[in-house]
């Protein structure tokens, strides 16, 4: 399980480095991305493409590979893979077939944007991405209501103004952190509340991926 840069391809640790050079193959999320980061260090290592839309004989395919002996990296588009991505699965069927995993341990969104954040955080929650739908998405903040740690939440532009209107309706005026593309060219922290936030992004078209830290109830 290898972590690979979330935006800036110097956010790579050098056991990183080695391990996509050593391997047998690397199965990575977007072929296309990774391509892109193994070009910047001149890493041959072939490649193949495990995601959410893969068919369960391309997770046979590696889980074979890795029982004949051969080691294999697994990468995400960007940052730590298993979280909020389809490396789970080959996680699991590798720990049932007694094939080790080794964590190869870098950049996380998550812990980067709370390092950012300014929230006292001995603990915090990390949600993923909103429900798309309205209903759900209501529900889905109903429910962190009385969470008293910082919540971390992914979010894509064309979404970002209606999880902000929610959650300012159903959690109130909290404090938030957004962090914009970050370790990228147009990288943006923005400090406020959930009020000031939606005023913001209704005046500025949101562009780029967003991480949401809010803050805990008063």
């Amino acid at each position: 399980m290898v972590a690979t840069p979330i935006g800036n391809l110097e956010d790579i640790t050098l056991r990183a480095l080695r391990i996509l050079r050593e391997v047998a193959l690397i199965a990575a999320e977007d072929t296309r991305q990774t391509r892109k980061l193994l070009a910047r260090y001149e890493i041959e290592t072939p490649l193949l493409s495990f995601h959410e839309h893969s068919p369960p004989a391309r997770l046979h395919q590696i889980l074979q590979r890795l029982e004949s002996g051969e080691s294999v990296a697994l990468v995400t588009d960007a940052g730590t893979p298993g979280i909020s991505d389809p490396g789970a699965s080959l996680v699991r069927a590798a720990h049932e077939a007694g094939i080790p995993v080794v964590p190869v341990p870098g950049v996380s969104a998550v812990t980067a944007a709370i390092s950012v954040s300014g929230f006292v955080a001995p603990r915090f929650r990390f949600e993923g991405f909103p429900p798309r739908k309205a209903g759900a998405r209501k529900r889905f903040f109903e429910a962190l209501q009385e969470e008293d740690a910082p919540i971390v939440l992914f979010e894509s532009p064309h979404r970002l103004l209606p999880t902000l209107q929610t959650a300012l309706e159903v959690l109130g005026d909290r404090p938030v952190v957004i962090c914009r593309e970050m370790t990228k060219l147009f990288e943006q922290i923005f400090y406020g509340t959930l009020s000031s936030a939606l005023q913001h992004w209704q005046q500025h078209t949101p562009r780029g991926e967003f991480v949401l830290v809010l803050g805990s109830r008063s």
